[in-house]
């Protein structure tokens, strides 16, 4: 299967692993790409120091192309990039906020950019600035997800920029790679489904939550982590969207924060005074947001923690290996595409 994303990036399938904090890890990415997708690197929630060891060791685990991710809107992130440009990692792709810079810096040795956007608005300032594909993400997905269905983001995004399209919401077989196709995407990335691997470093009870839960059982909120995002709808993130938050708790929070994103606590403690009050709430639902991230992936709990589940978790039934679930992919898509053909080709009865 070839397409636009398979060829700008030197892989067999066009299929992506979403860089997912603590669950986007060397081994996970290598297995994605040993198996012939593109695996993204998370970076969000490492150091400058972390995410050098996590390239290097990802290149000792792989010898095929990689990705790897910056989150431009947490502070901080800019060292994270720079690290993955000094260390020309193959393809770099970066959210929230303008990456013009780093396509510069990428395209000098010849790498390749991703931008990872939810709008209309967004996607074509990313073409603009440089980017050589897009990550289209659409409501239907873990974490931070847009307001639009990917049914509708995709056509509509794909009609508006030239570059490559990998959608990202509510893809989990090869059904849905088809459907991507067919929209006008040139690929699709998957979390939840990667998420729940055998290679997967999430814990045991995350994977057993996402074969559990079924389409209905997400809820879409920003009162989690400060932006709009998809959980599980379990008592953790219940508890973290009826908590009250003003701009204190963000200062009793700044050590924390400080110490998540490796910056000087008074230097951070002074840019939330005077950040206003919605940018301090958000620091402080930022906080945490992190440690209930790490609740629910590290440890799978969700009582305390918040787990993020895209609403493609009703497809999901079983923890294969990330081979398998690439390989399982590819055939349903090809079987959609000879039942699609059967349905074109069939003659249409006149009454």
């Amino acid at each position: 299967m070839k397409t636009r994303i398979t060829e700008l990036f030197g892989i067999e399938h066009p299929i992506v692993l979403s860089g997912m904090s603590w669950i986007s890890t060397p081994e996970l990415v290598a297995a994605v790409a040993n198996a012939g997708g593109l695996g993204i690197l998370a970076t969000g929630v490492l150091d400058a120091d972390e995410t050098l060891k996590a390239v290097r060791r990802t290149r000792e685990l792989t010898d095929r192309p990689f990705a790897a991710n910056v989150t431009l809107y947490f502070p901080g992130n800019r060292k994270n990039a720079e690290v993955l440009l000094d260390e020309k990692v193959p393809v770099i792709n970066y959210s929230l906020g303008k990456g013009d810079w780093i396509c510069k810096g990428a395209h000098a040795y010849g790498g390749k950019v991703i931008a990872t956007v939810a709008t209309e608005k967004h996607a074509v300032a990313a073409q603009r600035d440089g980017a050589d594909a897009l990550i289209v993400t659409g409501y239907e997905a873990a974490g931070h997800g847009g307001q639009i269905t990917s049914l509708v983001l995709v056509p509509r995004l794909a009609d508006q920029v030239s570059i490559p399209i990998i959608a990202a919401g509510g893809f989990a077989d090869g059904r849905g790679l088809a459907a991507a196709l067919a929209l006008g995407a040139d690929g699709i990335a998957m979390g939840t489904r990667f998420m729940n691997t055998l290679e997967s470093p999430a814990h045991e009870g995350a994977k057993q939550a996402s074969i559990e839960h079924q389409v209905a059982d997400t809820v879409y909120t920003d009162r989690v982590d400060g932006l709009d995002a998809r959980y599980v709808d379990a008592p953790g993130a219940q508890r973290l969207i009826r908590q009250h938050m003003n701009p204190l708790s963000a200062l009793l929070r700044s050590r924390e924060i400080a110490a998540l994103l490796g910056l000087p606590w008074a230097k951070l403690a002074a840019g939330i005074v005077l950040s206003g009050y919605s940018k301090s709430v958000q620091m402080a639902r930022m906080a945490i947001g992190f440690e209930a991230f790490k609740n629910g992936c590290t440890r799978g709990d969700l009582e305390r923690g918040a787990l993020p589940l895209g609403q493609c978790t009703g497809l999901i039934d079983d923890t294969p290996s990330v081979a398998k679930v690439i390989d399982r992919i590819v055939d349903e898509a090809e079987t959609t595409r000879t039942r699609l053909e059967q349905v074109f080709e069939s003659p249409v009865a006149v009454s």
